[in-house]
């Protein structure tokens, strides 16, 4: 976690109390009463989430594989890159985007490199999203959905799908930031540090 400065005291909040308002099995909802940076008092409501992390997984010929998949809050089927919650808030992150990877499309990779992290929506949740990049795909033709998850796997050109975030037909918070970061990556602004792994 960034430290925060000491120049930033005229905007941190403080918390007196807090309250669980809902446990589910994804989400746990809390309101909390803060004190303001000019003495006055708030309340705060939020996710704590367990986190997670997302994929872009490059094929060989530099398509790279996507997802179309139901999202039942928007009532929309969504264009996203694999991604998937760490088991039990503490599950390693590499081993978690592996499993999904897997999972979700029945591919395994020779090579992956972290990018980095994001927040999707740091108003209301806490959770931080790993990006994984993964490269020598290895499909193995099995994949192993969990309970009540249906989803289509497609390919893309890394064009292709910059022209989807352009036109408004990748609108999903996590992609679109992968595809800045593929953008630059393939650009050669930003560099990876790629590692060889083993597929399990």
């Amino acid at each position: 976690m960034d430290e925060i400065r000491g120049d930033d005291a005229h905007l941190i909040e403080h918390r007196l109390d807090s309250q669980e308002l809902f446990k589910g099995k994804l989400l746990h909802a809390w309101r909390d009463t803060v004190t303001l940076p000019d003495g006055g008092t708030a309340t705060r409501e939020y996710i704590v989430h367990p986190g997670a992390v997302v994929i872009v997984p490059i094929l060989d010929d530099g398509r790279v594989l996507l997802e179309r998949q139901f999202r039942y809050p928007v009532q929309q089927v969504m264009i996203e890159f694999p991604a998937g919650k760490l088991d039990n808030g503490s599950e390693d992150r590499l081993a978690c985007a592996k499993r999904e990877l897997l999972e979700e499309t029945g591919y395994t990779a020779r090579e992956w490199a972290h990018a980095g992290e994001l927040r999707p929506v740091i108003a209301y949740s806490t959770e931080i999203i790993d990006i994984w990049f993964a490269r020598g795909l290895t499909d193995g033709g099995k994949r192993s959905l969990d309970a009540g998850e249906f989803l289509d796997v497609m390919l893309a050109t890394p064009q292709e799908l910059l022209d989807w975030c352009r036109d408004g037909k990748v609108t999903d918070a996590k992609t679109l930031s992968c595809a800045l970061w593929l953008q630059n990556v393939l650009a050669g602004s930003w560099q990876l540090d790629w590692q060889a792994q083993s597929a399990a």
